[in-house]
C-alpha cells in the first residue's frame, strides 16, 4: 500500500467513526457532514473580523476560466515538469522553528515600537508599527532564512510585515531589512512599482498563506503563494518588484499566476488534501519569491496532520498550467477586478441572402460581489442588416441572445459583405465589449480562405 493510501485509509476511517458519532448523537447522516463538493463562498476571506482584502481582490478571485498563459508550457519545463509541489508548512517542528510562516492578530490599542529599516529603507513603509515583542519569527530561533514577522491590527485592518526581522531590547523595537503596511479593507493602492515589500515580489505574504482554520471551515477562497528557483528580471500585475538579473523567456516573472488543471483527479486524497487541490484549482497561486521549486506557503499549526499534507506531494510540475490575469485587471496600480467578462459564441458566422445569424453573448460573473445589472448596446445596424439583442440587460451570469438578420430578398447574388459588430456591455462601473464578424453572401469564394 502506498503511502498516500495509507493516509487516505487513515483519515477515511477516522472520518467514518466521526460521522457514525453525528449520526447517533444529532440525526444527521454521513452525507450532511462531508460533502466531496466544495463549498461555494461568495464572500472575501476573514481574519478575525478583518477581511483579507475585498471579494473583488486579484487574491480573491477564481482563475479557472481565464486564458492560459501564451508560455505556460515553457514556464512549467523551466521551474520543472516532474519536480513535486511541496507544502512548505504544518505541525511540529523542523531545525527547531515551527514549520511555515507564522502571524499573529494583535488588538487596536496595540502599542507601536519603533522600526529600524536597512538596506530597503527607500522601498519601505517606515514605522512605527505595532509589533508585539512576543510575536512570532519564521524560522527562529535560527537567524538564518528571510524571518518573517506578519502582523494583522485589529479595528484598522491593516497588515504589517517584516523581513529578516530581529528583536531590539527585548521587543522594545525591531531591525529589519524592509518593512511594508497593507490596507486589508481596500484594493488600492498597490506598492509603487518597483518596490519590494516583506516579499520578493513586492506582495502581501499573508493573503497566500494557507491557514488551518480555512481548511477545517471547508474552503480555501484566495490564490496561494508559491517559489521556485529561477524567475525573470521582470513582474507581472499584481506584483511590483522582481529579484533576479536573468532575461530570458523561459523564465517566469514575479507575480505569475498558476492554476491545478481542471482534469486533475482529487478523488484519491484525503478530505483536507482535497480542499487545497480545489483551491489551486479554482484560485491558483501566484509566484511571490525565489525558492524551491513548486513550494506553497502556509501557517504553522499544530493541528495539521502531515502526512495528508505529504499527499500534496504526488502532484508534479506538469499538473499545472499559467494563467493570463490581464484581461480582468482595472489599473494597474490597483488589486481590483473587473466585475464582469463579455464573449460570444460563436464569433464568426456565414450566410447567404435574406438568412440569420444567432450568437450567444455570455456574461460571466468574475469578482463574486458584482451585483449589478449590465446593460448589452450594439454599436450600430449596418445597412440591409437587422439586429436583435435580447435581453438587453441582465445581472451576470447569463447569456443574452443576438440575432443578426440580411435584408436582401431572397435569392439575392451578393458578392459578400463583411460586418464586424461591436457589443458594449456596461454596468457597476465597468465596460466591456466584444465583437461579432458575419459574412453575407459570397461564401463559396471568401468562406474557404477564412477557414484555411
Amino acid at each position: 500500500m502506498t503511502r498516500q493510501n495509507k493516509a487516505l485509509k487513515k483519515t477515511q476511517y477516522l472520518f467514518l467513526v466521526s460521522s457514525i458519532l453525528a449520526v447517533t448523537l444529532v440525526g444527521l447522516t454521513p452525507a450532511a457532514i462531508w460533502a466531496d463538493e466544495p463549498i461555494q463562498s461568495q464572500a472575501a476571506p476573514t481574519l478575525d473580523g478583518c477581511p483579507v482584502f475585498p471579494a473583488d481582490n486579484i487574491w480573491n478571485t477564481p482563475v479557472d476560466n481565464l486564458p492560459l498563459d501564451p508560455n505556460s508550457a515553457t514556464y512549467i519545463n523551466t521551474i520543472g515538469a516532474t519536480r513535486h509541489v511541496h507544502a512548505d508548512f504544518g505541525s511540529g517542528t523542523w531545525d527547531g522553528a515551527p514549520i511555515g510562516i507564522p502571524f499573529v492578530v494583535v488588538e487596536s490599542n496595540q502599542a507601536l515600537v519603533p522600526i529600524n529599516i536597512s538596506p530597503y529603507d527607500d522601498e519601505s513603509d517606515p514605522g512605527p508599527y505595532p509589533i508585539p515583542a512576543n510575536a512570532p519569527i519564521e524560522g527562529a530561533p535560527n537567524t538564518g532564512g528571510d524571518r518573517h514577522v506578519l502582523v494583522v491590527r485589529k479595528g484598522e485592518c491593516k497588515l504589517y510585515e517584516l523581513y529578516r526581522a530581529f528583536r531590539i531590547g527585548g521587543g522594545s523595537s525591531w531591525n529589519a531589512e524592509s518593512a511594508a503596511k497593507f490596507d486589508l479593507t481596500a484594493n488600492a493602492p498597490l506598492r509603487p512599482d518597483g518596490w519590494t515589500s516583506a516579499d520578493a515580489a513586492g506582495l502581501p505574504i499573508l493573503p497566500g498563506l494557507v491557514r488551518y482554520e480555512e481548511v477545517v471551515a471547508g474552503e480555501i477562497n484566495h490564490a496561494l503563494r508559491f517559489t521556485v528557483p529561477q524567475t525573470r528580471k521582470a513582474h507581472v500585475w499584481p506584483a511590483r518588484h522582481h529579484a533576479s538579473s536573468l532575461t530570458g523567456s523561459q523564465y517566469p516573472p514575479m507575480g505569475q499566476r498558476f492554476r491545478l488543471r481542471a482534469n486533475f483527479d482529487i478523488s484519491g486524497y484525503s478530505p483536507h488534501a482535497q480542499i487545497i487541490l480545489r483551491a489551486l484549482k479554482k484560485y491558483g497561486m501566484i509566484l511571490a519569491d525565489n525558492g524551491s521549486a513548486w513550494y506553497i506557503s502556509g501557517a504553522p499549526n499544530e493541528n495539521w496532520d502531515n502526512d495528508v499534507l505529504h499527499e500534496l506531494d504526488d502532484v508534479v510540475g506538469s499538473d499545472f498550467e499559467a494563467v493570463d490575469v490581464s484581461s480582468i485587471m482595472v489599473t494597474s496600480d490597483s488589486g481590483q477586478v473587473q466585475g464582469f467578462s463579455l464573449s460570444a459564441t460563436p464569433s464568426f458566422q456565414a450566410i447567404d441572402a435574406s438568412e440569420s445569424a444567432t450568437y450567444q453573448l455570455n456574461l460571466t460573473k468574475i469578482a463574486s460581489n458584482f451585483t449589478s445589472s449590465v446593460t448589452l448596446t450594439p454599436n450600430s445596424s449596418p445597412p440591409n442588416l437587422q439586429v436583435s439583442l435580447l435581453p438587453g440587460s441582465l445581472t451576470p451570469p447569463g447569456p443574452a441572445t443576438f440575432i443578426l438578420t440580411d435584408t436582401h430578398p431572397s435569392g439575392s447574388l451578393v458578392p459578400g459583405v463583411w460586418h464586424n459588430l461591436l457589443v458594449t456591455a456596461t454596468g457597476g462601473g465597468f465596460t466591456r465589449t466584444a465583437t461579432v464578424s458575419l459574412l453575407v453572401g459570397g461564401t463559396r469564394t471568401y468562406l474557404p480562405l477564412i477557414q484555411k
